[in-house]
């Protein structure tokens, strides 16, 4: 009897165990997917700015400022889409240097009638060119938004607004709440609007200041929310093998499949072909793994204190021009660039102790717009890298990078086994797994 209590108590143990292994298993898989912690870039986010910098008879003015501080992540065309829903039943009076898409239903006011009564606004940037007196700071680029390590100064966007039937005060203005950003697709979760220290404003003789009151809201990016399937594929070569690894068979799903449209087909030629739609639907070129974006990683010359690598990325989308495109990519011997050809580049030193990621771009006005698919749809760079004799090796895929990511989101990469191995050697995948397969074999007998 004692026996079969010990036994019965050891199994509700095990059990409970099991379930707190389960559910730390699920909030660990939850957090990293769907929350929006990015390794390379572990501090990067758009933050808004909402600083209150005078105060009217029914409200007040405010100024707006989005400032993306992701390193390689941007916002490009058709731009950025910020929404929020009042905490009251204000209203936006004017607004300088951006618009709302909807006036709403303001036929409660006479004479004098909003810009927008909607409970829940939606703003757009304006288009470049607008007359001046509907600019302001940092606006009217079509809410396109650089990222920070690419162009500091591009990476800001700002519009002013005027607020009515709101607080007129400190004490009696309230927040806005559930702001949401569209960049311009989904991707982007925003936490909820908090108070910060004062915004400090100089006169412009710069003799005086003026306190705002500011109002913070941190938006973060999540590849798990924007898109179910990767965006852009890796695949690899080198010059000791001849083997080329393409990107895994539909890489980025296979969705478009029986939309795309092949590479020497008549329908290229028909006016229109490469108009973007209005809900950004991709006109792919037919290919096994069905990605927009390829980026290729070609191990070229190997010399006695270095070593080369090209890389090309090809745009494969008959629909898309990426303006402002980047390339991340982690290796090791990224801590020892000697050269890059035909890209800008700049180190990423998320982390102060590990020198292994980089960002290369195109260079303004040269190679800096990546065209659609067809001739002119791939940029392409050489870099020269210093070896260290410590750690450089060819052998089992070290030569290849870690992650690629474009645009900011990671890209797909071929499995390890299927690597370009060194001639006379075999790779090492499928024996390392044969051996820990025997291995756990063993030892599950030895237990039983």
């Amino acid at each position: 009897m004692e026996i079969n209590t010990h036994s019965n108590m050891l199994h509700k143990i095990l059990c409970r165990q099991q379930k707190i292994a389960v559910l730390a298993l699920l909030i660990f898989t939850a957090f990293y997917s769907a929350g929006a912690y990015d390794p390379l870039d572990p501090n990067g986010n758009i933050t808004i700015k909402w600083d209150i910098v005078s105060w009217t008879a029914d409200g007040y003015v405010a100024a707006v400022t989005m400032n993306n501080f992701q390193m390689y992540r941007h916002i490009n065309a058709p731009g950025w889409t910020l929404g929020w829903s009042w905490a009251k039943k204000e209203v936006i009076w004017s607004m300088v240097g951006a618009q709302t898409t909807e006036q709403g239903d303001c036929s409660k006011f006479k004479g004098n009638v909003p810009h927008c009564c909607k409970k829940t606004p939606v703003v757009v940037d304006l288009l470049p060119g607008v007359p001046y007196n509907q600019q302001f700071s940092n606006c009217c680029k079509g809410g396109v938004l650089a990222s920070w390590g690419q162009d500091p100064v591009g990476s800001v966007s700002a519009f002013q607004v005027s607020v009515g039937l709101a607080g007129t005060s400190n004490k009696t203005v309230k927040l806005p709440k559930n702001f949401t950003l569209l960049g311009p697709g989904p991707g982007y979760t925003c936490g909820p609007a908090k108070v910060v220290p004062s915004t400090v404003f100089l006169t412009p003789d710069r003799r005086r200041k003026t306190h705002a009151v500011t109002w913070n809201v941190t938006c973060t990016y999540s590849q798990f929310l924007a898109s179910k399937n990767p965006t852009c594929c890796v695949s690899l070569s080198t010059f000791y093998n001849e083997t080329i690894t393409s990107c895994p068979t539909c890489a980025c799903g296979c969705q478009h499949k029986h939309n795309c449209i092949k590479s020497d087909s008549k329908l290229l030629h028909k006016e229109g072909i490469n108009t973007p739609k209005k809900d950004n639907t991709p006109l792919l070129q037919c290919t096994h793994h069905m990605c927009p974006i390829r980026v290729h990683w070609h191990v070229k010359i190997n010399y006695k204190d270095y070593w080369r690598v090209k890389v090309a990325v090809t745009n494969f989308n008959y629909r898309m021009n990426y303006t402002l495109w980047t390339l991340a990519v982690q290796h090791p011997n990224l801590n020892n660039v000697t050269q890059v050809f035909s890209f800008d580049y700049k180190p990423l030193v998320p982390y102060e102790s590990i020198n292994d990621t980089g960002m290369f771009y195109g260079m303004k006005f040269y190679n800096d717009l990546l065209m659609e698919a067809g001739p002119f749809g791939n940029v392409q760079s050489e870099v020269l890298m210093k070896k260290d004799k410590d750690t450089f090796t060819f052998k089992q895929g070290w030569a290849f990078p870690r992650k690629v990511y474009f645009n900011g989101d990671e890209c797909q990469m071929p499995p390890p086994e299927s690597y370009p191995f060194l001639p006379n050697s075999a790779p090492g995948g499928s024996s390392a797994v044969a051996k820990f397969t025997a291995t756990l074999l063993l030892i599950l007998w030895f237990l039983l």
